[in-house]
């Protein structure tokens, strides 16, 4: 009996030892790259007359060559759908057809009357103080998710401040 017994301890930890150098050898599968992502709020005044102010939530996901942006109202309701890649960029409402623009400044400054600088907004999103003709930097907290830009050329001025959370 203490033979059958001492090669079924053996035989359980036979197994054990596989069961373990195999889970050691097995290489875990690479995690799917996901664009960063950013939620908030956002406020832009154009000094214009009289002087444009707006402020939406919104949630931001990509980079300058592809990307995402939808914005909503204070209910939540959506706004807008700003999506472009390499061949533009499209502004869906749900209230109007689709228009397509040759990029995303040339969106901005068609519905704003200013072109915002998308590759510098996403590199102050991720804490670089990058610099954007045209664009002062003013004050950058990535960690706290703050932020404050003014344009200053062309006219009008425009300012933009940014809170948010990456989630």
């Amino acid at each position: 009996m203490t033979i059958v017994t001492g090669l079924h301890m053996r035989w359980r930890g036979l197994l054990a030892l596989a069961a373990l150098l195999g889970g050691c050898a097995s290489v875990p599968a690479p995690a799917p790259s996901t664009p960063p992502q950013w939620s908030g709020r956002l406020a832009l005044v154009i000094h214009t007359d009289p002087v444009q102010r707006a402020s939406a939530g919104f949630d931001l996901r990509g980079q300058a060559q592809r990307g995402e942006l939808w914005l909503h109202g204070p209910l939540g309701q959506t706004l807008a759908q700003v999506r472009w890649d390499e061949d533009g960029a499209w502004l869906e409402r749900p209230d109007a057809p689709a228009q397509r623009y040759p990029d995303v400044a040339a969106l901005t400054e068609a519905l704003t009357g200013a072109a915002l600088p998308l590759a510098t907004l996403l590199d102050w999103l991720q804490g670089r103080p990058s610099e954007a003709p045209g664009w002062t930097l003013l004050a950058l907290d990535a960690d706290q998710g703050r932020l404050q830009a003014q344009r200053h050329s062309p006219q009008p001025r425009v300012e933009l401040r940014l809170v948010w959370q990456r989630p």
